[in-house]
């Protein structure tokens, strides 16, 4: 290569680089979830828990877990049918396996999509992400819950899960 164009070709590759780094903290990097961004969605489910990311569970997931809000984990969270059409449309259509693809891929690697996992703590990839937790702390009363992601993660409700 000529000499001068060593500083074409080096600025080239800083600009190159520069974007896919750029492109990465945009998209959050691999921790990164969409948050609920339906108003229906997140009054419904955020006014008991974190209005989980779509992304985080397969399609048939969110039509299994709507499908039986009489008992959602020990509560009646029971909407009208209109409403319980509408959430599980946005959640179906952003699920891990439609249209959240690009961000649950990795954390749904391994799940079952026949047998509907109902809880995202008890993912593959969940579970190999927190190993490191002890069981004590899941009990702190800060905590009380693997479900409570915002104890540990300041950025959750936003998307951001690497804190």
């Amino acid at each position: 290569m000529n000499l001068p164009y060593r500083p074409i070709a080096l600025g080239l590759l800083a600009i190159a680089f520069s974007a896919l780094v750029f492109q990465r903290a945009q998209a959050g990097g691999s921790h990164y979830f969409p948050p609920v961004s339906d108003p229906v969605v997140k009054e419904e489910c955020g006014s008991c828990h974190l209005a989980f990311p779509p992304s985080m569970l397969p399609a048939s997931s969110w039509q299994r877990m709507m499908g039986e809000l009489k008992d959602h984990f020990g509560d009646d969270a029971s909407v009208d049918p209109v409403t319980a059409a509408q959430i599980t449309h946005y959640l179906v259509s952003n699920a891990g396996d439609t249209g959240g693809r690009r961000y649950g891929d990795k954390l749904l690697r391994g799940a079952s999509t026949n047998k509907a996992p109902l809880r995202i703590t008890e993912l593959k990839r969940w579970v190999k992400e927190h190993r490191e937790v002890p069981a004590w702390e899941w009990q702190h009363k800060e905590v009380r819950s693997k479900a409570n992601c915002l104890a540990c993660h300041a950025g959750a409700e936003r998307g951001y899960y690497d804190d």
